[in-house]
């Protein structure tokens, strides 16, 4: 009886790791604080960039 449930525990667990890989999470990316803020900082550039564009594109001159 032993050696079932030695074997049976084994192969449940190779199942168990193969279940795990086919379904994946939809947890999203772990973004680290220092990458949160360079993308930030980007966005902030192209919003003045694209200011700059839209002031020198309405200016009459």
């Amino acid at each position: 009886m032993n050696r079932k449930k030695k074997i049976n525990s084994i192969l449940k667990a190779k199942q168990k790791k193969m279940n795990a890989k086919l379904h994946k999470s939809n947890k999203p990316r772990y973004i680290s604080k220092a990458e949160r803020a360079k993308m930030e900082a980007e966005a902030a550039a192209q919003e003045s960039a694209e200011q700059v564009e839209t002031t020198e594109a309405n200016d009459p001159q």
